[in-house]
C-alpha cells in the first residue's frame, strides 16, 4: 500500500518504539529519513552470538525496513543545519530524546515550530516530558505491574519475551500522528503529540487493571492460566509430546470440547458445569484433562476443535510459526547495499478496500 507516498519523515528516534513508528509509515508508502549519531543507532550492535560481525544485525533490521539513514552530528552548526533541511521538507518528526537533549541539539518541538509552524512533532519519553528517569522497556514492565504478573507461581518475576512496552507506546505514537494528520488536513495547523512508556504500559493493562479498581484484586502470577476463565490458558502436552493451549471462554464451549473428547460427564459435574465452578476446581480440571490429551497426538485433538469450532492452539516455536504459509505472508525482504538480506514481518497488516 503506497497510502502515505506523499508524506515525508524525519526520524530522530533510535531502538524500538520510536523507529517502530517510522517504519509503519515506510511500510504505506511514506519518505522515511532516519538521522543518526555518528555511533550510529545502538541496536546495529544488538546482536545474537551467532550472527556474522559485520553484517547488520537483526535487532535493528526488526524496525528500520524501507527507511534512507544518514548520520550527522547535531552538536555542530553544519549538521544540524542540515537535519533542519531535511525537516524543513517533512511533515512528521519522530524523537525520543533524553529530557534536556532536543533542547541542546535545536531539536525540539518549540526550535523546530519557529522553522515550520505546520509540523506535526511526535515525541516518545519514558514516564513523562518533566520526568528524567532512564527508561528501557524491561524497567516499565516491572514499574507498571507486568512482571508481577507474568511467570509462574513459584517463579520471581518475569520480563515477557518481547519489548511489549516499547510497542504497545508505538502503537499509541501511530494513533496521535495520524489524528494529528487529520487536523493538519481540516486546520492546516501543526501539532506536538507526547506519548510516554510509562502512560502506555498502564494504559494497556486492561482487564487486569479493572480487577483491581473494581474488585480490590492484585493479579499475582499465574503462568498462562487467566483469573477470570477456566480452562483458558492451560496447556497440555499430547502423545507426540507436543503442546496444545484451550481458551473455552464459556460453558457451551466447556460442554461441546467434553464432547468431543469422550468426557460427557465432566460437563455436568457440579465441579466444573459452570465457569465459576471451574476455576474453584481448575486444578482438578486440568489433571482429568491431562490424561485425555495424552492419548492422541497434537493433530488429532486441533483438527477436531478445528472442526467443531473450540478456541484451542498450538503451542509453537518460531521456527512453526514461520513454516506456515499464513505467515509467510506477512514477510517483507530488503537487499541492503552491503549485499546483505534482510527479511522482517510486517507492522502494517491491516488491510483497506
Amino acid at each position: 500500500m503506497n497510502i502515505f507516498k506523499e508524506l515525508k519523515i524525519v526520524e530522530l528516534a533510535t531502538v524500538l518504539a520510536g523507529p517502530a513508528v517510522g517504519m509503519f509509515f515506510a511500510e504505506l508508502g511514506a519518505e522515511v529519513l532516519k538521522i543518526e549519531s555518528p555511533a550510529g543507532d545502538i541496536t546495529r550492535k544488538w546482536k545474537l552470538a551467532s550472527e556474522a560481525t559485520e553484517a547488520q544485525s537483526a535487532y535493528f533490521s526488526s524496525v528500520n525496513w524501507g527507511k534512507q539513514s544518514i548520520r550527522l552530528d547535531l552538536r555542530q552548526v553544519s549538521d544540524r543545519s542540515i537535519a533542519e533541511q531535511h525537516i524543513l521538507n517533512a511533515d512528521i518528526v519522530i524523537a525520543n530524546f533524553k529530557q534536556g537533549s532536543a533542547e541542546k541539539l535545536g531539536m525540539s518541538y518549540e526550535q523546530l515550530r519557529s522553522l515550520k509552524p505546520e509540523l506535526i512533532y511526535g515525541q516518545i519519553s519514558g514516564y513523562g516530558s518533566d520526568d528524567a528517569r532512564t527508561a528501557y522497556d524491561v524497567v516499565l514492565q516491572a514499574e507498571s505491574g507486568f512482571m508481577s504478573m507474568n511467570g509462574e507461581p513459584d517463579s520471581p518475576p518475569l520480563k515477557m519475551p518481547v519489548a511489549l512496552i516499547d510497542l504497545l507506546a508505538a502503537h499509541q505514537l501511530k494513533e496521535g500522528l495520524l489524528v494529528a494528520l487529520l487536523k493538519r488536513f481540516q486546520t492546516g495547523t501543526g501539532s506536538l503529540v507526547s506519548v510516554s512508556l510509562y502512560d502506555a504500559a498502564v494504559a494497556s493493562l486492561a482487564n487486569q487493571a479493572t480487577n483491581w479498581l473494581m474488585a480490590g484484586h492484585v493479579p499475582v502470577s499465574m503462568g498462562s492460566l487467566h483469573p477470570n476463565i477456566a480452562p483458558y490458558g492451560e496447556t497440555f502436552a499430547c502423545k507426540d509430546g507436543q503442546y496444545i493451549v484451550l481458551a473455552i471462554g464459556s460453558d457451551k464451549h466447556f460442554a461441546k470440547m467434553c464432547a468431543i473428547m469422550d468426557l460427557e460427564s465432566l460437563a455436568s459435574h457440579t465441579d466444573f458445569a459452570s465457569n465459576d465452578a471451574r476455576i474453584a476446581n481448575r486444578k482438578s480440571l486440568a489433571e482429568l484433562l491431562s490424561q485425555r490429551f495424552l492419548q492422541q497426538d497434537r493433530h488429532v485433538w486441533t483438527s477436531l476443535f478445528d472442526r467443531h469450532e473450540i478456541p484451542a492452539g498450538s503451542v509453537k516455536n518460531l521456527q512453526q510459526v514461520f513454516e506456515v504459509p499464513m505467515a509467510q505472508k506477512l514477510l517483507l525482504e530488503e537487499q541492503l547495499e552491503s549485499g546483505q538480506q534482510t527479511r522482517r514481518v510486517k507492522t502494517a497488516v491491516f488491510k483497506i478496500t
